[in-house]
């Protein structure tokens, strides 16, 4: 049995959607654009007024780069008085990518948008993929566990346990672990860019 949207549901799953293409840097119109959708609908999406059909909700959160879940799970049941400073354990938002070999935890809340701060966990042979860059900012880290293999900009470098990391967001980084055991990694990102 599904449940019904209503009132306050309705405002923060349009709350969510706003921060988010805040975050992302996106205009309702390139939203719209992308999702298929019409600018006046993600509006009243946006405001609580209306809510969208399961198909529009995909369509918005494909276009945002963002999965429906999170629309309905953790902070919602913070405290109001934290919520905008505070990620309690519990409601920690979470993506796997590569069948579930890396997991990225978000430990930051989405009001923060100039800095945010993830913890990868990598199982052995994880890889991020094709190098990739931001536009902007920098990035730095800490390996809690494991042993990270880092590449930026053509170069590899060995980030053992306990050494800490920095590159500005414009380098092509790249990386992975070869090890045998599970890589734990706090990563900074400024701005956020989940």
């Amino acid at each position: 049995m599904t449940k019904a949207i209503h009132g306050d549901d309705k405002r923060r799953i349009g709350e969510r959607l706003r921060l988010r293409r805040k975050l992302r840097g996106m205009a309702l119109k390139h939203v719209a654009e992308k999702s298929g959708l019409s600018v006046g609908m993600l509006s009243q999406v946006e405001r609580g007024l209306i809510t969208p059909s399961i198909k529009s909700m995909r369509s918005i959160c494909d276009a945002l780069e963002m999965p429906v879940i999170w629309l309905f799970e953790g902070p919602a049941e913070q405290s109001d008085d934290d919520i905008e400073f505070v990620v309690r354990r519990p409601f920690r938002r979470d993506i796997s990518y590569e069948n579930g070999a890396i997991l990225k935890e978000i430990l930051t809340p989405d009001t923060q948008p100039k800095i945010q701060m993830l913890r990868f966990v990598l199982e052995p042979g994880a890889d991020s993929g094709e190098p990739y860059s931001n536009a902007e900012g920098g990035k730095c880290g800490l390996v809690l566990r494991g042993t990270l293999e880092l590449e930026l900009n053509g170069r590899r470098l060995n980030i053992r346990e306990g050494d800490s990391f920095a590159f500005p967001a414009q380098a092509l980084v790249r990386f992975w672990n070869e090890g045998q055991q599970p890589c734990e990694v706090i990563w900074v990102v400024a701005p956020a860019t989940v």
